[in-house]
């Protein structure tokens, strides 16, 4: 009677476990054929980057310019326009592009002048991009004409466009060649380098 009911337990358990294993395989075969696919595996011949392992630069600088609020004038960032067949685009060099957002500034100062506080015929003499910041370089017409509020409207329009590739970088700004210390009549007092917390 013991061999018997052992008999018929362990047929129980076979017959539960070949009911699982059936009950499993159809599950199984339900969730394939419901439409849900496999996450694929990564491709195995995705290669490193050509410039070591950095990610291509896709944003474009900026350029700053003025705007009446009525009481005062604020900073308001455009960006730079670029032709598709431009070299600043597949360049990925921040002095190109930093060069390019120059002389777009200072085209504004021509065309708009109610925009820009920088004086017309102002010309961009050197842009350099070094580990020690941004060094720019401006003709003797940008140290002409205006009272102090046109001199801080100015001097924040270069900083700010010079480092709209990187909001933490220093400016080294100079006239002629020669380094900025003094912008104006009034004497406004310019550090050296500058940066946007200094403004």
């Amino acid at each position: 009677m013991k061999d018997s009911a052992q008999k018929n337990r362990s047929l129980g358990l076979l017959a539960g476990l070949a009911i699982v294993i059936v009950l499993g395989g159809a599950a199984v075969t339900w969730f394939q054929r419901s439409g849900v696919e496999e996450i694929p595996d990564p491709p195995s011949d995705i290669s490193e980057p050509a410039n070591g392992g950095n990610v291509a630069q896709t944003t474009l600088p900026e350029i700053y310019l003025l705007q009446d609020t009525g009481t005062d004038f604020e900073l308001s960032a455009m960006p730079i326009t670029v032709d598709e067949t431009d070299n600043v685009l597949s360049s990925n060099d921040p002095e190109l592009m930093l060069t390019e957002a120059f002389r777009q500034l200072l085209a504004m100062s021509d065309s708009s002048p109610a925009l820009t506080a920088i004086p017309p015929e102002t010309q961009l003499n050197d842009l350099e991009v070094t580990d020690s910041g941004v060094r720019v370089d401006l003709s003797a017409e940008f140290t002409r004409g205006g009272g102090s509020a046109s001199m801080i409207g100015r001097l924040d329009q270069v900083v700010y466009t010079a480092t709209s590739l990187d909001p933490e970088a220093e400016v080294w700004l100079s006239v002629e060649g020669e380094p900025l210390e003094l912008l104006g009549g009034e004497g406004l007092e310019v550090p050296q380098p500058v940066s946007r917390d200094d403004l």
